[in-house]
């Protein structure tokens, strides 16, 4: 393990990164809250410790995945550790792990909260909490890439560039649309900030005031999911914000790279995507059932539609926004959205979950093992978008979702220490696995994390980091055998 590496990429991560605390300070100033400190002294502590870590510059530049795994994984622990502290500097979370808690919950999209309050919050708070949203759900590691200044540099920085890319991307694969990572950051950066000044721009022209449109626009774009008020979205109880949220949480639950496609002219590319085929005929499938089983507990199926269409594009995106208390809602909607939870939305895209691609994989994978029991002559390759999926992609989601399930089940197992109800400690554990925010009972729509333990907190906070992470960056990074290799 090339250590020195690790912590000299950190150093430069966190010097960059510093600067974002600037953007909360400077609401804090605008709305003369005189918070401004609680942002600045942060700022200034990541950027020490990241001139600190540049002091130790590594003697070789040449790094392999396993060090890209693992400065992704310290960096989005070093993050959540500065960015908890503006809430206990504030004095409204005086709690670290509850502050970790919330801050991991920010940067990873997840939405969860132990606050039971957020109207309390002054404002550069909440700007705060959702603009972890924007910058998490892209990727901090995309950001730094797409405004660091363009070098040629030498094969080796290229090759821990493509390294840790690789390490923060969502999906079972890694690819790029153009052959600088500098330029295709900026690509898929140029594309995620005009998608949310399109919705900003919306949101205004419905009536919404000018810094909820921006902070709710950051939590959809991030697809995570905190809400500047308590009732979240349903506070402005409008059909057409509801259709407006609604309609972008499912455009940025899409592959990013299709949109590049659409703009390049490439049609084909779009039409040929079996994922997002898939995508929208599962939306369209589930919206379709709870909208014809709720429709009894409201006024016109109309209202029965639009609840149905938000929560689903809610929950499959994993953004977690809420217009109804599900709660109530008959059995069979409740069981359409925990099994949303677990699918997710699409690769490449800044939704959570196992991810579309992921699922179609593992069915088709499925049906030809069944295949091969009636017929073990029969050779049959798993084919997606009508090519054949490389044989080490099939065993990579394979294994993914083994090594999913198996943190799912002692996740689950630690938080039933806290003593909760089944329900509450099952839908806690998906919820913050797949990055989706609320969960059922305790956690539902309604509730929040602020009744489990510590221990609970910190468990909960690693689920929402493998998950954000594709779990891999986070098992190597605490796995000791790691640590013994040396390059």
């Amino acid at each position: 393990m090339n250590k020195r590496i690790i912590v000299y990429s950190l150093g430069k991560l966190m010097v960059m990164a510093a600067a974002l605390f600037l953007a909360p300070a400077l609401v804090s100033l605008i709305f003369r809250e005189g918070r401004a400190f609680c942002f600045l002294i942060p700022g200034f502590l990541m950027f020490a410790a990241g001139a600190l870590c540049l002091r130790f510059k590594p003697k070789r530049h040449k790094s392999y995945a396993k060090e890209g795994f693992v400065t992704v994984a310290f960096m989005w622990i070093a993050f959540s550790v500065f960015g908890a502290l503006p809430f206990m500097l504030d004095g409204c979370i005086p709690s670290f792990v509850d502050a970790f808690f919330e801050t991991v919950s920010g940067f990873t999209t997840t939405g969860s909260t132990i606050l039971t309050d957020v109207e309390s919050l002054a404002r550069s708070l909440l700007f705060w909490r959702s603009f972890t949203h924007w910058v998490g759900g892209m990727g901090v590691l995309a950001l730094a890439i797409a405004v660091l200044p363009s070098s040629r540099g030498n094969d080796d920085e290229r090759d821990s560039a493509v390294h840790l890319l690789r390490a923060e991307s969502p999906g079972p694969t890694f690819g790029k649309l153009v052959s600088k990572l500098s330029r295709n950051s900026r690509i898929l950066y140029g594309i995620y900030t005009v998608m949310t000044l399109c919705e900003i721009v919306l949101l205004l022209a419905g009536g919404m005031p000018l810094f909820d449109s921006i902070v709710n626009s950051f939590g959809t774009a991030g697809t995570g999911g905190f809400g500047i008020k308590n009732a979240s979205i349903g506070f402005y109880d409008s059909a057409y914000f509801d259709y407006v949220i609604g309609i972008f949480m499912i455009l940025f639950g899409v592959n990013f790279n299709v949109y590049y496609f659409l703009l390049t002219g490439n049609l084909l590319k779009f039409l040929k995507s079996e994922e997002i085929k898939w995508y929208f005929g599962i939306i369209a499938a589930a919206v379709g059932v709870i909208t014809v089983n709720i429709a009894s507990l409201c006024d016109s199926v109309g209202e029965a539609l639009r609840y149905a269409f938000f929560q689903v594009a809610s929950i499959i995106t994993t953004t977690g926004f809420v217009t109804a208390d599900y709660e109530l809602w008959p059995t069979l909607s409740k069981t359409v959205l925990v099994l949303l939870m677990f699918i997710g939305a699409c690769a490449g895209s800044t939704g959570g979950g196992l991810k579309v691609s992921r699922v179609i994989i593992l069915l088709k994978t499925a049906v030809k093992e069944l295949r091969y029991q009636i017929n073990p002559r029969e050779v049959r390759a798993v084919r997606c978008d009508g090519e054949p999926v490389d044989h080490s992609v099939v065993t990579g989601v394979s294994s993914y979702f083994g090594i999913y399930m198996i943190i799912m089940a002692l996740s689950t197992l630690l938080i039933s220490f806290d003593g909760k109800d089944p329900t509450t400690t099952f839908t806690a554990v998906t919820a913050c696995l797949n990055n989706i925010g609320p969960g059922l009972s305790e956690v539902g729509a309604t509730g929040n994390f602020s009744g489990f333990s510590d221990f609970a907190k910190l468990v909960l906070s690693f689920d929402m980091l493998a998950g954000r992470l594709e779990l891999y960056p986070m098992l190597i990074a605490f796995s000791p055998s790691m640590w013994k290799r040396s390059l």
